[in-house]
């Protein structure tokens, strides 16, 4: 099974320059405590932008470019969608965390969405695809802690496919 999950503004906007714009650790502890033990799955642009290997998760990335190569025993290359069947049709829960490509291209396959929105809007170039209301039911709703650290009003969304 795919699963989602992202941190927006309330604008869509999920990224600049291929980096976050805001800082959430406690957004971070989320995506931690969530994806740890699991398969991550991924662009190109979103692994070099993690700077490593995430510990105690495989990474899947998702390229175009066939000479991408990546020597370490966590981290498999591919690129064919067709690829990501094993994952797709998996009880365990697979996460897509991006970017906006692979958001839209995974969309379809995705069952369940980790939205961590922000009540604020950014300038960016990257964008997370509209949530289609007909096909996506909110599960749960919970505010996210803010103080000194995490200076934004944010909640944290799950949706599941109906």
């Amino acid at each position: 099974m795919l699963s989602i999950i992202v941190s927006m503004s309330k604008n869509n906007v999920i990224g600049r320059d291929n980096k976050l714009i805001w800082h959430l650790p406690e957004d971070l502890k989320r995506f931690k405590k969530l994806t740890t033990g699991h398969t991550i799955i991924m662009g190109r642009k979103t692994f070099e932008s993690l700077g490593r290997v995430l510990p105690n998760r495989k990474h899947i990335v998702l390229t175009n470019n066939e000479h991408m190569k990546i020597e370490d025993e966590n981290v498999e290359v591919i690129h064919d969608i067709k690829l990501l069947e094993n994952y797709i049709n998996s009880k365990e829960e697979n996460f897509v965390i991006g970017g906006a490509t692979i958001y839209n291209l995974l969309m379809p396959y995705v069952e369940k969405m980790y939205i961590t929105q922000i009540e604020e809007e950014f300038q960016g170039d990257a964008y997370f695809p509209t949530i289609n209301e007909n096909i996506w039911k909110e599960t749960e709703r919970e505010k996210g802690i803010k103080d000194e650290k995490n200076p934004f009003n944010y909640e944290y969304i799950t949706y599941i496919k109906e």
